[in-house]
């Protein structure tokens, strides 16, 4: 079974657009969203949810008002701001350090593991898939990212799946790293703007740190000659296959505003050049 990874650097590349659309094309496949702080693939494939689990990561303290003595050690040493004047806790500012704990000297406050989120096993047309919602101002996406790509590994074990698609997290951080883990392909989904062209170089780097072969789709062709230029020089000189060109395409908006990928709304037109891009994959992965 074959891990693929579609990435970009930045967001508003079309890299969603671009994992819907290459869901509706080739073998059996088990889909992962790890983009866990703003998920939106589910938009398009309208799933079924199967399973829904709680994401438990780090604690959440809790001042027991009959036991504190309000000395004010938790508020002199909390640097997030997070215990109020009436010594109670501020959950959106809690970073769950602990600290209050440590130097509360009547033990007033108590520690509970803190729900972060939750992450979903669904059914979808094109086949299980496994996505995640981190909560409002919570902590620990690569972690959730890491629980996405270990619950898709399983699912596709399970089901048989020739291959597991990965809609990745945009940048170069923690989430980005963690959609990357057991990877044996990295596909970046590259637009002609500036921003997005010194963004793939950053990721790139990234996955040449790891040794993670890697390809390229241009997507939204025809907007910066340019910078699709810059694109191509970049790719031939670090050896990267471009394996599609993706144009301007109202299509997609449209397919998005229907709930379907491009291949679905338009077999003719972006449905060919996807099934083109797919096959030309699969011949190099």
């Amino acid at each position: 079974m074959k891990q693929l990874v579609v990435i970009s650097g930045k967001g508003g590349t079309g890299k969603t657009s671009v994992v819907a659309a290459l869901a509706s094309v080739g073998p059996k496949k088990v889909l992962a969203d790890c983009d866990v702080d703003a998920a939106d693939l589910h938009l398009i494939l309208s799933p079924t949810i199967l399973e829904t689990n709680d994401f438990i990561s780090g604690v959440h303290p809790t001042i027991d008002p009959e036991l504190c003595v309000q000395c004010g050690l938790c508020v002199e040493h909390c640097k997030f701001g997070a215990i109020s004047e009436n010594f109670s806790i501020i959950p959106e500012k809690c970073e769950g350090c602990g600290v209050c704990a440590f130097v509360c000297p009547a033990e007033a406050v108590t520690e509970h593991p803190r729900n972060c989120g939750k992450w979903f096993k669904s059914d979808t047309r094109f086949g299980t898939m496994i996505h995640a919602a981190l909560g409002i101002g919570e902590e620990n996406s690569g972690k959730l990212v890491t629980t996405v790509r270990n619950a898709s590994t399983a699912a596709g074990e399970e089901n048989g799946a020739e291959i597991v698609l990965v809609d990745g997290s945009p940048g170069v951080g923690c989430p980005v790293i963690a959609s990357l883990t057991n990877a044996d392909l990295a596909v970046f989904v590259a637009e002609p703007t500036i921003s997005a062209v010194h963004d793939l170089k950053r990721v790139h780097k990234l996955t040449e740190h790891f040794k993670i072969p890697s390809m390229t789709i241009i997507n939204k062709c025809g907007i910066n000659e340019d910078q699709e230029n810059e694109i191509k020089r970049f790719c031939l000189e670090k050896e990267i296959l471009i394996v599609g060109e993706l144009p301007y395409d109202m299509g997609f908006t449209k397919a998005q505003l229907a709930g379907l990928s491009a291949v679905e709304f338009d077999p003719d037109g972006l449905g060919k050049n996807i099934k083109s891009i797919w096959e030309k994959m699969e011949k190099n992965f």
